[in-house]
């Protein structure tokens, strides 16, 4: 996806499920009010926005929104900005910005440290946050690509680029085949994936053979997630419905 900068039209809130064509930003911040204001500016300086108020759920929405950056709060509980920052980087090289009341020395620092690409403090200017998103989308590129998809909850990371997993810190190589079938099952987590459309998206057709060739390759899926932890099932066969990868444990 092209990252235009500047746009004067107005962006929209990939929250409701409309799709943009601007630079998109992801939001994380435990603050609804917070998330609101921050969408309604950023879509006014023409980016497409969505929010996340957890960093697991911004884990989970960043295969299906698609940033080309992400605004990161840092008093978050549960699981706080660092933290989220640091399971973010197994999955993705995204940009981020910190935007947070915190405004001890030590916290940029240890931002800026840490990777991060920029840290701003409450309260702020609306025209320097947008400036300086600006400035960050130009020094990371004008194109974006996702070459990652992860689930932190069950440690699995896809790399797209390889076609081989890391499960639990380990990497496994997979065939052809067996990476498309659970890259299909990925990008459509966590819902249950009928039998057919899996079959007619890898083979194009819905024939008994193409079946039995799928329930095949997800045997040996299913083996190579055994090997190296057999506790916790990654597929689930829904009886006479499809597959599911189980992103929570």
């Amino acid at each position: 996806m092209s990252t235009q900068i500047l746009t004067m039209k107005e962006g929209v809130d990939l929250d409701q499920r409309v799709q943009g064509e601007h630079p998109r930003i992801l939001l994380i911040d435990d603050e609804p009010d917070n998330v609101a204001l921050l969408k309604l500016m950023f879509q006014s300086k023409g980016f497409d926005v969505s929010g996340a108020s957890s960093g697991k759920e911004a884990l989970r929405k960043i295969p299906d929104v698609k940033p080309n950056l992400i605004i990161l709060d840092l008093m978050m509980p549960e699981m706080d900005g660092w933290q989220t920052y640091q399971q973010l980087r197994k999955i993705s090289e995204l940009p981020v910005i910190v935007v947070s009341a915190a405004q001890q020395t030590e916290n940029v620092v240890k931002a800026l440290q840490m990777g991060m690409d920029d840290y701003i403090t409450k309260p702020f200017d609306q025209a320097e946050v947008v400036a300086r998103v600006n400035c960050v989308l130009r020094r990371s590129g004008k194109k974006q690509k996702i070459n990652r998809l992860g689930f932190s909850m069950i440690e699995l990371v896809l790399d797209l680029d390889s076609q081989e997993i890391i499960y639990k810190g380990e990497r496994v190589q997979l065939t052809g085949r067996m990476f498309e079938v659970l890259l299909v099952l990925a990008r459509n987590a966590p819902r249950v994936m009928p039998y057919d459309d899996i079959t007619k998206e890898i083979w194009g057709e819905t024939s008994v053979s193409a079946h039995n060739r799928l329930k095949y390759l997800i045997y040996l899926l299913r083996q190579e997630f055994l090997r190296i932890d057999s506790t916790n099932p990654v597929i689930k066969n829904v009886d006479r419905v499809g597959y599911k990868l189980m992103t929570e444990n």
